[in-house]
């Protein structure tokens, strides 16, 4: 967990942000390539997926908190490539997939650290939720709705890893920082040859 702070707002945003980024990426460990793919759940959603879903957009969201213009198009194709983001193709592998998240998430967190959250912004639309044009916004609304995001697929990634092995993603984050065993966790030992392992 991002421990107790006295943070100013920029670094409490920054550092929840990370961790749910360290949540999603750390759901992926111990899992081969196949299993990165499974969606053992009613939905259509897998650990693979659901990281290629937000390291679709961790390029765009930094270019955004650098003050760029970002677009965003929903025209057939656009629509097409959007709903395909939650899925890795055949040629896709997990393990390339967290080699680009980890650079992008990098220069995600670089800019959200150096952005000013009273800055202005304009919210690109967002159909899904019924909205069509773009609106102006405070930098300060877009991190909070990028954690909402990231916290929300983070905990998806935590239900489907365990329905895959029953290990939990906290117990992951944990294994992967090298923490020792306690009375309330067990490090977590993945297959050599497995993702991030």
């Amino acid at each position: 967990m991002y421990a107790p702070a006295r943070d100013d707002e920029i670094t409490g945003f920054v550092n929840y942000l990370d961790q749910q980024l360290d949540h999603l990426r750390a759901a992926l460990f111990g899992l081969t390539e196949e299993q990165s793919r499974l969606t053992p759940c009613r939905s259509a959603l897998s650990v693979g997926g659901l990281l290629k879903h937000i390291a679709r957009d961790l390029p765009n969201a930094a270019a955004r908190l650098r003050g760029e213009k970002v677009e965003r198009i929903f025209d057939e194709a656009g629509f097409a490539e959007y709903m395909g983001s939650f899925a890795l193709t055949d040629d896709e592998t997990a393990a390339a997939l967290i080699e680009r998240f980890d650079a992008d998430r990098a220069e995600f967190i670089a800019a959200a650290r150096a952005c000013d959250p009273d800055g202005d912004s304009m919210e690109l639309p967002a159909p899904w939720a019924g909205i069509f044009d773009s609106r102006p916004i405070k930098n300060r609304y877009y991190l909070g709705h990028l954690l909402e995001e990231y916290a929300r697929h983070a905990g998806h990634a935590d239900i489907i890893r365990e329905e895959i092995d029953g290990q939990s993603v906290p117990g992951l984050v944990s294994s992967l920082a090298g923490a020792p065993a306690n009375d309330f966790f067990t490090p977590y030992r993945a297959e050599p040859g497995t993702l991030l392992a």
